[in-house]
């Protein structure tokens, strides 16, 4: 029985082309990369090609560099080695740069110099025509926020309290050198006006062990060996030491931590790993605004809470369109007084939650749980302004103490105290401290909780907070776990802003091919 032989298709690599195709012809029509091009085709790119400079040699053009950055962001390819590699070796890549032969360098230097400052006009460009096609209003807009670990190395910590703390021992350390200099010393050598050891600088430093060290060198037969090495210590370090410690209060400003080997990152709380230990790394808080799904601003923070963000996110938001959006949803992160003030000053329609506001709800009609000694669970009688415990007792106004916040927004605690809390037998469960029980009450706070509480109870209110989950969050979902995105690849604020950036583009561009 004769055995049949397989038959192939011809296979030559040496065959040649009568008509070579182009790489063109090798690119489907609806390919995401053609979206890429034409999206980019219709940007004004002249505030980018003016950091160019008339003199040397020709370079790439930016608009080239650009369309292939975008496109490499969106392929989930963010080194610039690999975006090297892609010109050479994939076809879209090579259709896009025309064939050009650009290095790693060029590329590098290309996204974290020339973009810096301009990419957000780009990017503002990309979500109008994104409006001009109907996808966005521009008009409601959901806002989140969450942390990105910064490249920098995870143990390299400036912590603010330390420094404060070693500058304090530094100085009371050459306060009892110097008093101790002063008691041993002859009344020629004697100074009568001590330095302020609280406000000295590295000169006044050196100045005054030099001073502690000649009296120490005259009364040598007197003083210990100890306090001779303590004050050629003083002099050789403190002076630097100082200069050291006022360099990274200057880098601190109001933060408290910073990472040394990027001085913007600041150490911050991230989520937990998978044995749920808590994680404290460099990083940067990215806020983002979205409107089905689609980034409309963006923007990049020192500071861990969310709290003191809104104020400059909004003010990104009005100086790349314009205006203000005329609705926000946010969640409890940015429930406070000042940004309930800032919303209604701004003519923004904003429903945010107030922290406890979940818990209200989940309690509410229910007795498990209710904490019946709370302050909110007090009867509070608005027109005589007072308080009644648990046992009937009135708590009467007693003052005022006025606060400011981080930001210096001015709020006032209004406070009220019971009178006969000793002997209460409701007293062990109602609070544990000494004395008569005081609560405190910010009046302007609660007058926004309960217009927040109305819009968030209503009928719109609850459709916007479960759009806010579908909406703003998959798209933190979409950039940190299908595109890989958690840790930054550049340093400092202005570099991880074009990065942070180069995503939120790429993210909107996919979605308006989706």
């Amino acid at each position: 029985m004769n055995k049949m032989r397989p038959t192939f298709k011809d296979y030559n690599q040496n065959q040649a082309w009568l008509f070579p195709p182009s790489i063109d012809e090798l690119i489907p029509k609806d390919h995401p990369v053609r979206i890429v091009d034409r999206v980019l085709e219709q940007i004004d790119l002249r505030e980018l090609i003016s950091t160019y400079h008339a003199e040397g040699k020709p370079g790439y053009h930016p608009k080239m560099l650009l369309k292939v950055m975008v496109y490499a962001y969106m392929d989930n390819i963010y080194s610039s080695r690999k975006i090297e590699k892609a010109l050479k070796e994939n076809v879209n890549f090579m259709w896009l740069s025309g064939r050009a032969q650009v290095d790693h360098n060029t590329i590098a230097r290309f996204r974290s110099e020339r973009l810096v400052g301009i990419f957000k006009n780009v990017f503002k460009q990309v979500v109008l025509l994104l409006a001009e096609e109907g996808l966005v209003t521009l008009k409601r807009v959901y806002t989140d926020g969450t942390k990105i670990e910064s490249v920098a190395g995870r143990y390299t910590f400036v912590w603010g309290n330390a420094v404060k703390t070693r500058k304090e021992k530094m100085q009371q350390q050459l306060e009892e050198m110097w008093d101790y200099a002063q008691s041993i010393a002859d009344e020629e050598d004697k100074d009568p006006e001590p330095p302020d050891f609280k406000a000295v600088d590295p000169k006044k430093i050196e100045q005054t062990a030099k001073k502690i060290n000649k009296i120490l060198k005259n009364k040598s037969s007197q003083v210990e060996p100890k306090k001779k090495a303590k004050g050629r210590y003083i002099e050789k370090n403190f002076p630097e030491n100082l200069k050291k410690y006022q360099e990274q209060e200057q880098i601190l400003q109001e933060r408290n931590s910073f990472s040394k080997t990027d001085t913007d990152a600041t150490f911050m709380r991230m989520k937990d790993d998978h044995m749920q230990n808590g994680q404290l790394k460099p990083g940067y808080n990215a806020q983002i605004s979205t409107e089905e799904q689609i980034i409309i601003n963006y923007t990049l923070h020192q500071d861990a809470n969310d709290l003191h963000t809104l104020k400059p996110h909004l003010e990104s938001h009005q100086e790349l369109y314009g205006s203000l959006p005329e609705e926000l949803i946010a969640d409890a992160g940015y429930g406070s007084q000042e940004n309930y003030e800032l919303l209604e000053s701004k003519g923004i329609e904003g429903y945010v939650k107030f922290p406890t506001f979940d818990r209200e709800q989940k309690l509410a009609g229910r007795n498990k749980g209710i904490k019946v000694f709370d302050r909110d669970q007090l009867y509070y009688n608005p027109e005589k302004d007072f308080y009644v415990c648990p046992m009937g007792q009135r708590m009467d106004f007693k003052g005022v103490k006025r606060t400011r916040t981080k930001s210096g927004y001015a709020q006032e605690n209004h406070y009220y105290q019971a009178k006969h809390c000793e002997g209460c037998p409701l007293r062990g469960s109602c609070f544990k401290g000494s004395g008569n029980r005081t609560v405190q009450r910010n009046p302007q706070l609660e007058y926004y909780k309960e217009k927040v509480r109305e819009k968030l109870l209503s009928q719109e209110g609850e459709k916007l907070r479960k759009k806010r989950t579908a909406d703003v969050e998959p798209t933190f979902a979409q950039l940190k776990h299908n595109r890989k995105f958690t840790r930054f690849t550049l340093r400092t604020l202005p570099k991880v802003e074009i990065e942070f950036g180069l995503h939120a583009l790429a993210h909107n561009i996919k979605k308006r091919i989706a």
